[in-house]
């Protein structure tokens, strides 16, 4: 079920629009930052917004050069970490993932929802914030009284809460969401795993770049890279190392625009690539971006 796709029928004017050039109806994928995993606290950082028109939503229409926003992934962090920030084409915006912070100071919101701290079980970042329907994620979890980080929020699912008690694990993170826009399926943008302390293992990384919590002996791993996955969690405790370990960086973004076979198009830098896809999506020409660049379809 494409529960964050962009549905209905028809197209939304986009940017672009010059005189003597050719208009055209295209599908998107557009997934911004994850946010980066915290140490104090142990709490997941939320993947990044996930909004797409494939298959069967409403395209958008550009015409001319089109300007396109790669998001990055949120800074981790021994005691707090940051927002991913959003990526953006033609009048599609995602919003980075909600990072984790110390639970003190509850998690922030997002794309999808950082994942709240240990001893705080009612605090964690909301998802689908600023709100679009279809949802573009979901909320964080909170962590549990002397237990494990909460998971940040994926594109599909909620983040997990942490278990109780002391040296239980992190809770996993929120799963992403697979869509075929380039042909094939390809799971993106799930949240971060939340972390542990003395003895327990770190909550996994929601399927679609989610990092892994931190155990005992190693820090929260990054997002994947391209996927917005959110970081996992990290762990802090008095008396230093090996007691502290920071939360990861969250995955940066990605943005995939299908335009039909009739278009010719070319994407700036040569970083970014276009592909044609054989019968039977006949055609199709599939421009794929990792990093900011522009995109024209003629």
């Amino acid at each position: 079920m494409p529960l964050n796709s962009t549905r209905g029928a028809g197209s939304a004017k986009g940017f672009g629009f010059g005189a003597g050039e050719k208009a055209y109806d295209v599908d998107f994928l557009v997934v911004a930052g994850g946010g980066g995993g915290a140490g104090a606290g142990f709490g997941g950082g939320g993947a990044g917004g996930f909004r797409t028109s494939f298959p069967g939503g409403t395209k958008v229409t550009v015409k001319g050069v089109v300007p396109v926003t790669i998001g990055g992934g949120g800074a981790s962090g021994t005691c707090s970490a940051a927002q991913g920030t959003p990526s953006i084409f033609s009048t599609i915006t995602s919003t980075g993932g909600g990072a984790a912070n110390p639970a003190s100071s509850g998690s922030i919101n997002g794309g999808s929802g950082g994942g709240g701290g240990r001893d705080f079980p009612g605090v964690f970042g909301l998802g689908n914030t600023p709100p679009v329907s279809p949802p573009q994620g979901n909320n964080g979890a909170g962590g549990s009284n002397f237990g494990g980080g909460g998971g940040g929020g994926g594109a599909t699912g909620t983040g997990n809460a942490g278990s109780p008690g002391f040296g239980a694990p992190g809770g996993p993170g929120g799963a992403g969401t697979a869509n075929s826009i380039t042909g094939s399926p390809e799971t993106r943008a799930g949240g971060g795993g939340g972390g542990t302390a003395s003895g327990g293992s770190g909550g996994s990384g929601g399927p679609g770049g989610g990092g892994a919590g931190s155990s005992t002996t190693a820090p929260g791993t990054a997002g994947t890279i391209n996927t917005g996955g959110g970081g996992g969690g990290g762990r802090y405790q008095c008396g230093g190392s090996p007691n502290v370990f920071p939360g990861g960086a969250g995955g940066s973004g990605i943005v995939i625009i299908r335009s039909p076979s009739a278009s010719n198009v070319s994407v700036t830098p040569g970083t970014n690539t276009v592909t044609t896809l054989p019968a039977p999506a006949g055609g199709c020409k599939v421009a794929s971006f990792t990093v900011p660049g522009t995109y024209k379809a003629t």
